[in-house]
């Protein structure tokens, strides 16, 4: 029975678009930019699998026989956050960018939610989540306030300290904001983001709770299902897609647990979809500027990349990928718009170093061919890499 696996390292862009100057990202490249940064990218098993022929990349020459085809992957739709880029991995685009709120919520957000959850707000405004609750989390401790803020992506943070406000009320509050946030106020994602420590201390945990948009349907997963592939979803990959199109969803508390997460299921299923999300590249260390340890992340996952590559069988489809850039070099601290890097890998078969230059619903494209999905509507883009 046919099988793949979709990997997308978080983050981990190819560099900048041409668009991205629109963004305020020229100049971004993630994996360039942390290659030259810590002298040279040192990662042997993405580079034996043809990492360096994504592009040039200091410290990863490229192989000419790699046995994976690479590539660098457009981006259609008008963002670059979590959840565009995955919609648009699975073939959804998303041709309008969603709303965002650099000066914070207005009143017709903000007081209705209030009024619903019955707490006042502190904050409402721009701001790195780790910062917020130690500016704000005494006063939330005290007052049992929530602190919402938002970043530049489309996005309804609500943080609240663990011991003045329950996380059951906490997630209750979430589901209150994403019905308010509909209409012009629909933002992508609503996200809890529950905190526990002492006044300079704060930390938060690792039980956040996205509540995101629902996608255009069909898209590529509901293509695989309708083909019976079952969709197994770990990380963050279920609620992106809010649960839609996906038969199980495996929740993970760190990178770690994700990788022994989609080996497990690569050697117990039988047929079907693994989608996995790691996302410690972009939120630990993307976005707090942290090249060094953006590498040491990327290390981490190339000394467990062999142990997926046993797990696979004969004819398995392994597809590497990403979903935005988040270039630590750069003084910005946001996402950043850029080429998704692409591996393609099927076991048992040797790619002899070919290159594709697609786009990022030939993800989407390939896994649904692989799996005998039915071809999808003429407004659904991709193109399959590899043929079944």
């Amino acid at each position: 029975m046919p099988r793949a696996c979709v990997i997308v390292l978080d983050g981990v862009g190819a560099g900048a678009l041409p668009d991205a100057d629109r963004f305020g990202d020229e100049g971004s490249n993630t994996l360039g930019n942390v290659a030259q940064a810590v002298g040279g990218l040192d990662l042997p098993n993405l580079e034996a699998l043809g990492l360096g022929n994504v592009a040039m990349l200091e410290g990863c020459p490229p192989q000419p026989g790699a046995p994976a085809v690479a590539g660098r992957l457009l981006e259609r739709s008008a963002g670059k956050d979590t959840m565009t880029g995955h919609w648009e991995l699975m073939g959804v685009v998303t041709p309008q960018p969603m709303p965002t709120y650099p000066h914070g919520f207005p009143f017709e957000v903000i007081d209705p939610f209030m009024h619903r959850t019955g707490r006042g707000v502190l904050g409402n405004k721009v701001a790195s989540g780790t910062e917020i609750i130690q500016e704000l989390g005494e006063e939330a401790e005290r007052t049992g306030k929530w602190i919402v803020y938002t970043s530049a992506d489309s996005v309804f943070q609500l943080a609240a300290h663990e011991d003045a406000i329950p996380r059951d009320e906490l997630y209750h509050a979430c589901e209150v904001a994403r019905e308010i946030l509909t209409g012009n106020h629909a933002v992508g994602r609503v996200i809890a983001r529950p905190f526990t420590g002492d006044a300079g201390n704060y930390e938060r945990t690792a039980d956040r709770h996205d509540y995101a948009l629902q996608p255009r349907r069909p898209n590529y997963l509901t293509l695989i299902q309708e083909a019976g592939g079952e969709v197994h979803a770990v990380g963050k990959v279920g609620p992106i897609f809010s649960g839609f199109d996906i038969d199980q969803e495996h929740d993970t508390k760190s990178n770690f647990e994700g990788i022994s997460q989609t080996e497990r299921l690569l050697q117990e299923l039988e047929h079907g979809f693994v989608f996995t999300n790691l996302v410690e590249t972009d939120t630990l260390w993307g976005h707090r500027n942290d090249p060094v340890n953006f590498h040491r992340c990327l290390q981490d996952f190339d000394r467990r990349l062999p142990d997926l590559l046993d797990a696979l069988r004969e004819g398995d489809l392994l597809l590497l990928t990403s979903d935005h850039g988040c270039d630590p070099t750069t003084p910005s601290t946001d996402h950043s718009r850029e080429y998704a890097l692409l591996l393609a890998y099927v076991q048992g078969k040797n790619a002899a170093g070919r290159v594709h230059e697609g786009e990022f619903a030939d993800v989407g494209a390939t896994v649904n061919a692989w799996l005998g999905g039915k071809s999808p509507s003429k407004r659904t883009p991709g193109q399959p890499i590899v043929e079944s």
